[in-house]
């Protein structure tokens, strides 16, 4: 609701003294948005004042504590709005003047107040603003709480590419603390697309009390197109870069015999990379620091040295999962890996899914991920 102030402004007298009719009754409307009256309000919402037959001066919005909110008045006078986010909890009192061509003059006036949440909720994005990331890399947005009204934080999210993108967010099942929502494109990204994501998330009621503490944005890059071919029956990992081979690594896989061991097919995506990783498993009984790992899932699945199994790689699978190179070629392959890159593995029996951790996202067919949007598909 709005609240409307109307100050009638009256001529003294019905002539003048030089005998020319005397003007007409002025009027000056001043708007307050939201309503003086109205309940607490998310500091997202619309806020601001608006005036007809006349213009605004000196108009102010303060806080208990005699602190001004920043401001912008339109070109014409006509809007003043908030250039900086209202506080939760907070009261703000308006004040300033709003006149007529005559010089005549109504008061802004009136109180807001911002709501009490019940519980605040950071978003963060994954990527840093600057970034360059692989042709197959997600944004992911992550909540530290669990969202009740996905469709309200969807709304307030938009992805902007340089290169056209046909592209979708998908939620899933609440990880890391909370909930958390993935954009993928359909097919991988075109190289050198720029991305700017930008989420107006500061005060979106996100269901059950909760509200966004941020707002949250990101830019950066998509890099060269470099994808990884893993399939398991050559016993050979190769590059392809920009279409074209450019390295080509002897390897060893899981072992296929235990599906336990199995390296999984599916799309994988580079996440990280460690000069060290230390990799243990209780099943197996191994605890162990390898060289060059870059991790392609969260089950485990890693790219690395491994100077035990350089007698069979390029001719046997013997790993535990993980892909197994020299050291020379896994140094290599480390250098050369961006957060973003695919790894196409094939010619297991165990296909990669939602068990594999966070990045499972690329085996999922288009329709079923667009179904994980909270808006529909679009």
């Amino acid at each position: 609701m709005l609240l409307a102030v109307v100050l009638a402004l009256m001529t003294a007298g019905c002539g003048s003294i030089d005998g020319r009719p005397a003007p007409g009754p002025a009027q000056v409307r001043v708007t307050v948005q939201p309503e003086p009256s109205s309940p607490p309000v998310s500091p997202g919402s619309p806020v601001g004042v608006s005036v007809t037959g006349g213009q605004l001066r000196d108009v102010a919005l303060t806080s208990a504590d005699g602190k001004r909110v920043p401001g912008e008045l339109s070109p014409d006078r006509l809007r003043w709005t908030p250039s900086a986010a209202l506080a939760f909890g907070t009261t703000y009192t308006w004040s300033g003047t709003a006149v007529d061509s005559e010089d005549r003059t109504a008061p802004v006036t009136g109180k807001l107040s911002t709501l009490h949440p019940r519980e605040l909720l950071h978003p963060k994005l994954n990527i840093a603003a600057g970034s360059t990331v692989g042709v197959a890399g997600p944004v992911l947005l992550q909540f530290d709480g669990h969202v009740a009204d996905r469709a309200a934080a969807e709304r307030a999210l938009t992805v902007a590419t340089s290169v056209p993108t046909e592209g979708s967010w998908g939620w899933l099942q609440d990880d890391n603390g909370g909930s958390r929502a993935f954009w993928r494109p359909r097919q991988y990204w075109a190289p050198g697309t720029t991305v700017t994501v930008t989420g107006k998330l500061y005060g979106v009621d996100l269901g059950n009390g909760s509200f966004a503490d941020a707002d949250t944005d990101t830019r950066f890059t998509i890099g060269r197109s470099q994808v990884t071919k893993a399939d398991i029956r050559s016993h050979q990992l190769v590059v392809v870069r920009d279409g074209a081979e450019v390295a080509r690594y002897d390897a060893s896989y899981g072992k296929e015999s235990d599906p336990d061991r199995n390296t999984h097919s599916g799309i994988h995506v580079i996440t990280e990379k460690f000069t060290d990783k230390r990799m243990t498993n209780q099943q197996y009984h191994y605890d162990v620091m390898e060289k060059w790992a870059v991790r392609m899932s969260n089950n485990g699945e890693f790219i690395h040295a491994n100077p035990e199994t350089t007698g069979v790689q390029g001719s046997a699978n013997v790993s535990h999962g993980c892909v197994n190179l020299s050291t020379e070629d896994a140094k290599a392959y480390y250098d050369s890996a961006l957060y973003g890159d695919p790894v196409e593995v094939t010619g297991s029996s165990i296909p990669l899914s939602s068990r594999d951790g966070d990045i499972w996202i690329w085996t999922v067919d288009w329709p079923t991920w667009q179904s994980l949007s909270a808006l529909g598909a679009r």
